[in-house]
């Protein structure tokens, strides 16, 4: 056999086959939609993943605004920042940040499935979120997706 004829293929980013892809986020759990998400954007479906490169696609999630939380999660769960000076902890509630910003919830729960690095920075990049069913993307013609098809 001979073994020379056998190459691992990288994708990187001149080869990456990257698609948009639409996902309507509407009646769908947080998590659960930030994971496949966060595996689309990563492109960990693809045959030709590569942890090292942003080998993806590009994700439009529309209708932020309708994403649904299990438990008390809306009035419990909070969202921690700090202001750099003393006594600037601001504590926000998943119900008082879906008022404020719609988009936010959603982007924050991606950013924090991806890499903590600059290919994450940079694959997130790729992420469009928009709180209506509207979005500027129509030019990019992207696919919609169904999220348990893809596995």
């Amino acid at each position: 056999m001979n073994t020379l004829s056998y190459k691992t293929v990288s994708a990187n980013k001149e080869t990456a086959n990257k698609e948009w892809v639409l996902i309507d986020a509407e009646n769908k759990v947080l998590g659960r939609l930030a994971s496949e998400a966060a595996k689309i954007l990563r492109g960990k479906y693809k045959t030709d993943f590569t942890p090292h490169a942003d080998a993806g696609d590009y994700v439009i999630i529309i209708n932020a605004d309708k994403i649904r939380l299990t438990g008390e999660k809306w009035q419990q769960k909070e969202y921690i920042r700090y202001t750099g000076y003393p006594g600037g902890q601001r504590i926000t509630s998943a119900k008082q940040l879906m008022a404020k910003k719609p988009t936010a919830m959603v982007e924050k729960a991606v950013k924090g499935m991806l890499p903590k690095n600059k290919l994450g920075s940079q694959l997130f990049r790729n992420l469009h979120v928009y709180s209506g069913a509207e979005h500027n993307h129509h030019a990019q013609k992207p696919k919609q997706v169904n999220l348990k098809s893809i596995r």
